[in-house]
Protein backbone atom coordinates (compact mmCIF):
# COMPACT_ATOMS: atom_id res chain seq x y z
CA UNK A 1 0.00 0.00 0.00
CA UNK A 2 0.97 3.69 -0.59
CA UNK A 3 0.37 6.10 1.80
CA UNK A 4 -1.27 9.78 0.96
CA UNK A 5 2.08 11.45 0.80
CA UNK A 6 3.00 9.27 -1.73
CA UNK A 7 0.50 9.82 -3.54
CA UNK A 8 0.94 13.29 -3.47
CA UNK A 9 4.25 13.03 -5.29
CA UNK A 10 2.68 12.52 -8.34
CA UNK A 11 1.67 15.21 -10.49
CA UNK A 12 -1.33 14.64 -12.67
CA UNK A 13 -2.58 17.85 -14.61
CA UNK A 14 -5.07 18.95 -17.44
CA UNK A 15 -3.24 19.61 -20.78
CA UNK A 16 -4.39 20.05 -24.19
CA UNK A 17 -3.54 18.33 -27.16
CA UNK A 18 -2.01 20.37 -29.71
CA UNK A 19 -0.20 18.48 -31.87
CA UNK A 20 -0.74 14.94 -33.50
CA UNK A 21 1.81 12.40 -35.55
CA UNK A 22 2.06 9.13 -36.26
CA UNK A 23 4.89 7.40 -34.98
CA UNK A 24 5.65 4.07 -37.29
CA UNK A 25 8.97 3.30 -35.63
CA UNK A 26 6.85 1.87 -32.01
CA UNK A 27 6.51 -1.31 -31.48
CA UNK A 28 2.79 -1.08 -31.03
CA UNK A 29 0.15 1.42 -33.55
CA UNK A 30 1.15 4.68 -31.57
CA UNK A 31 0.97 8.15 -32.06
CA UNK A 32 3.13 11.22 -30.81
CA UNK A 33 1.43 13.57 -28.98
CA UNK A 34 2.33 17.54 -27.92
CA UNK A 35 0.31 18.40 -24.83
CA UNK A 36 -0.14 22.01 -23.52
CA UNK A 37 -0.03 21.58 -19.50
CA UNK A 38 -0.36 25.62 -18.92
CA UNK A 39 2.23 28.44 -18.33
CA UNK A 40 3.60 26.66 -14.90
CA UNK A 41 4.44 23.24 -17.10
CA UNK A 42 4.13 24.09 -20.41
CA UNK A 43 4.00 21.78 -23.63
CA UNK A 44 5.54 18.18 -23.18
CA UNK A 45 5.70 15.41 -25.81
CA UNK A 46 3.91 11.62 -25.08
CA UNK A 47 3.49 8.61 -26.93
CA UNK A 48 0.41 7.18 -26.57
CA UNK A 49 -1.23 3.58 -28.02
CA UNK A 50 -4.28 5.18 -29.00
CA UNK A 51 -4.84 3.96 -32.54
CA UNK A 52 -7.95 2.00 -32.09
CA UNK A 53 -10.22 5.06 -30.49
CA UNK A 54 -8.97 8.21 -31.94
CA UNK A 55 -7.81 9.72 -35.11
CA UNK A 56 -5.28 12.39 -35.11
CA UNK A 57 -7.63 14.71 -35.94
CA UNK A 58 -9.69 14.29 -33.30
CA UNK A 59 -7.73 14.71 -30.78
CA UNK A 60 -6.33 18.20 -31.48
CA UNK A 61 -7.60 20.08 -28.66
CA UNK A 62 -8.73 17.13 -26.51
CA UNK A 63 -8.27 17.63 -22.96
CA UNK A 64 -6.37 14.87 -21.27
CA UNK A 65 -4.39 14.11 -18.22
CA UNK A 66 -1.20 13.45 -17.95
CA UNK A 67 1.57 12.88 -15.35
CA UNK A 68 4.68 15.38 -15.60
CA UNK A 69 7.11 14.44 -12.82
CA UNK A 70 8.23 11.54 -14.06
CA UNK A 71 11.70 10.98 -15.80
CA UNK A 72 11.90 11.42 -19.86
CA UNK A 73 11.09 7.74 -21.11
CA UNK A 74 12.72 6.74 -24.38
CA UNK A 75 10.62 5.14 -26.80
CA UNK A 76 12.82 3.64 -29.72
CA UNK A 77 13.67 7.30 -31.13
CA UNK A 78 11.39 9.13 -29.58
CA UNK A 79 12.05 11.11 -26.07
CA UNK A 80 8.83 10.62 -24.07
CA UNK A 81 8.70 13.68 -21.44
CA UNK A 82 5.02 12.99 -19.72
CA UNK A 83 2.89 9.91 -19.51
CA UNK A 84 -0.80 10.45 -21.19
CA UNK A 85 -2.99 8.67 -18.80
CA UNK A 86 -5.76 5.87 -19.90
CA UNK A 87 -7.48 2.96 -19.33
CA UNK A 88 -8.26 -0.50 -21.17
CA UNK A 89 -11.45 -1.18 -22.82
CA UNK A 90 -12.90 -4.15 -22.71
CA UNK A 91 -10.37 -5.80 -25.87
CA UNK A 92 -7.21 -4.07 -23.61
CA UNK A 93 -6.92 -0.71 -25.86
CA UNK A 94 -6.37 2.68 -23.96
CA UNK A 95 -9.48 4.57 -23.78
CA UNK A 96 -8.33 8.31 -22.73
CA UNK A 97 -8.65 9.66 -19.30
CA UNK A 98 -10.89 13.11 -19.71
CA UNK A 99 -11.92 16.12 -17.40
CA UNK A 100 -15.89 16.02 -18.45
CA UNK A 101 -16.08 19.35 -18.06
CA UNK A 102 -14.22 22.09 -19.74
CA UNK A 103 -11.30 23.32 -17.65
CA UNK A 104 -8.28 25.33 -17.67
CA UNK A 105 -5.15 23.61 -18.83
CA UNK A 106 -2.81 22.99 -16.00
CA UNK A 107 -5.27 21.99 -13.37
CA UNK A 108 -3.78 19.36 -10.88
CA UNK A 109 -5.70 16.28 -10.14
CA UNK A 110 -6.39 16.26 -5.98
Amino acid sequence: MITYNDFEKVDIRVGKIISVEDFPEARKPAYKLQIDFGKEIGIKKSSAQITKHYQKEELIGKLVMGIVNFPVKQIGPFMSECLTLGVPDENGDVVLLSPTKDVPVGGKMF
